[in-house]
């Protein structure tokens, strides 16, 4: 009777031990991350579960160079201070202010002013005219200008206006092309994937590559593959605009009841995981990642518990419908939640599209806990029984060498064989 009565509180601590989740896991259970925060000291987070409506709003806040609100052509080339210009005034006739009245020895009814570079003040010099403002207007501006300068004393002026040397209109590309330069920007409209390719192109594989943009102290960053893919991307490049391209494979990191639990590239592995090589993508969906890491363990994993891990800004997780009010800072921590127990969780699982450092996790089944708590139970008595057995064991091995005709033999199940 007292051994049964130890056996039912061990049995009793073991389901307070199992109630107290000190089982060993590889993550949180399902309804851990269900109920949210519980300690006051942890990191707060929201719950977001994956509707059809989820992934065309974060489809709005892919990183992305159409971002740029003036998506128009730019505008013309202006000259600056420091820009080398050439002036060539032509007259109607001989003998007027620039062509004399022997011009039928000259080449032809035109004069070249000297190159000359816009002064600090903003201006150039032309004979008879004075200064003539330059920075700030286009050549055919200040053509203009010189012409109604001269109109009055040469005989009909036509004036040329031309860039020798094109100093603060540039275009600046840096970071992994084959000539980082500074470019004069063109008199025809370029765009983005036009200017880098002047600057030798992208040096290393376009799925790594990213491109950041700068224009007017805001920046906007976007795979190069959506310049490719995506032709509303690749933005006209105005004059001094800053591009920065530069190689960032895509990685994201798989825990849990999945096949694999590593970090893992975008693209997959050709020839092997050792000595292979990375075939990378600039795009993956939550329903690639979750095969690209094994897929759900049938054996472990609740397929209604998928979890992936981001921060989000305060504006997109507001339009996810998520209360923002508990927490501080611009970044949000946001847990996905995605039910591929449902069908049709698959469908929206294809159009999720992961970003990068995004963190897979997959719960347990419960009854993979249940299992594991019954096998630490089964441990817990057998512990319990082995020295109980080993005594009685002991004590009726005594009675059999004492050679008594009542020697009993007592069995662990209860019953007893009498000589």
């Amino acid at each position: 009777m007292l051994i049964l009565n130890i056996l039912l509180r061990l049995t009793l601590l073991s389901l307070l031990v199992g109630g107290c989740s000190l089982m060993p896991k590889s993550g949180p259970e399902t309804m851990d991350v269900l109920l949210g925060q519980r300690d006051s000291h942890s990191l707060p987070y929201a719950l977001v579960r994956v509707t059809p409506r989820i992934p065309a709003i974060l489809g709005k806040a892919a990183p992305r160079l159409a971002g740029f609100e003036d998506q128009r052509r730019p505008r013309d080339i202006q000259l600056g201070i420091g820009d080398t210009v050439s002036v060539t005034i032509f007259e109607a006739s001989a003998g007027g202010l620039f062509i004399p009245s022997e011009a039928g020895v000259r080449p032809g009814n035109f004069v070249t002013i000297p190159t000359q570079a816009v002064d600090v003040n903003g201006n150039i010099s032309v004979p008879y005219a004075g200064q003539i403002r330059a920075s700030g207007r286009t050549p055919v501006e200040v053509q203009q200008t010189i012409t109604n300068a001269l109109k009055n004393r040469a005989i009909e002026p036509q004036v040329v206006v031309s860039v020798v040397d094109q100093r603060t209109s540039l275009i600046t590309v840096l970071g992994d092309v084959a000539r980082p330069s500074r470019l004069p920007a063109s008199q025809t409209p370029e765009r983005i994937l036009d200017v880098i390719a002047r600057a030798g192109g992208i040096a290393g594989p376009g799925a790594d590559m990213w491109v950041m943009l700068e224009r007017n102290g805001r920046r906007e960053l976007a795979p190069f593959g959506a310049l490719v893919y995506e032709p509303a991307n690749n933005v006209y490049a105005h004059p001094n605009d800053t591009i920065y391209v530069y190689r960032d494979p895509q990685t994201f990191l798989a825990f849990g009841a999945l096949g694999t639990q590593q970090q893992l590239p975008f693209g997959a592995l050709v020839g092997g995981a050792v000595g292979g090589t990375a075939s990378s993508t600039w795009r993956l969906s939550l329903a690639e990642a979750v095969a690209k890491s094994g897929g759900l363990l049938d054996e472990r994993a609740d397929p209604a518990s998928v979890f992936l891990y981001r921060g989000e800004t305060r504006d997109i997780a507001e339009a996810m419908g998520v209360d923002c009010s508990p927490f501080a800072g611009p970044i949000i921590p946001i847990i996905y939640v995605i039910n591929l127990r449902d069908p049709a969780g698959y469908f929206l699982a294809t159009t999720f599209e992961m970003r990068n450092k995004d963190v897979i996790f997959v719960s347990n089944s419960y009854s993979v806990e249940n299992t594991k708590f019954l096998t630490y139970l089964n441990n817990i008595n057998a512990t319990i029984n082995d020295p109980i057995t080993t005594a009685i064991n002991v004590y009726t091995l005594r009675n059999l060498t004492k050679g008594g005709a009542t020697a009993t033999a007592v069995l662990t199940g209860g019953s007893t064989i009498a000589p």
